[in-house]
């Protein structure tokens, strides 16, 4: 990032856009819960960090300012999206909104496809009903695999309020999620696993 600061190094900033692009798209589809919208603010989450590059500082991590920028404009786009009362409901990577220990790819056969894409609805529809804040601290911890210190720092909240939201969130999720985890209990879990722990490991 420091050449990126200094020259405009356009290489610089292509390796900054290769090592970050995946995860940073993943965050927009996840938050938004549309593919393309998600593709769209993950390019302008970059152009931004571009933009104001002279305003990062060094003493800071560049992951934290730029999984900032990403969740500002997903907050951004949420809100227009309200205004004009639409709905996000076209996710082309069902991957993208899922976790791999949720839908696998052992489900063979029609039977194991229908099964496949119900789960995958009901974690999307789980996922998109938590309040922005809840979301973004389960994107965050369960799919991006970032400490909870971490996450207040980006978020720019204590860590005890991370915790708390994360807790609630999985709380509200084991509630909608109840059809996938009462099937995942009759076939092999164990009595004393509590829903909001099932939940973690399905996400």
């Amino acid at each position: 990032m420091r050449r990126v600061q200094a020259s405009a190094d356009p290489a610089a900033f292509a390796q900054l856009v290769n090592r970050w692009e995946g995860p940073i798209r993943r965050l927009c589809v996840r938050m938004t819960g549309d593919e393309h919208r998600g593709e769209d603010l993950a390019q302008e989450a970059f152009a931004r960090v571009f933009a104001n590059r002279h305003r990062f500082e060094p003493t800071r991590r560049f992951s934290t300012w730029l999984w900032r920028i990403a969740l500002n404009l997903c907050y951004e786009e949420a809100r227009k999206v309200g205004r004009r009362g639409e709905r996000t409901e076209d996710v082309g990577d069902e991957n993208a909104m899922v976790g791999p220990r949720l839908v696998t790819d052992d489900d063979g056969g029609p039977e194991g496809r229908a099964v496949r894409a119900e789960r995958v609805a009901l974690v999307r529809a789980a996922l998109g009903r938590l309040p922005e804040a809840h979301r973004a601290v389960v994107v965050l911890r369960e799919y991006e695999n970032l400490k909870f210190r971490e996450i207040a720092e980006v978020l720019d909240v204590p860590e005890g309020t991370v915790k708390w939201r994360m807790a609630e969130a999985m709380n509200q999720l084991s509630e909608q999620l109840k059809p996938i985890l009462a099937a995942e209990a009759d076939v092999s879990a164990p009595a004393e696993v509590q829903p909001a722990a099932k939940v973690r490991l399905a996400l």
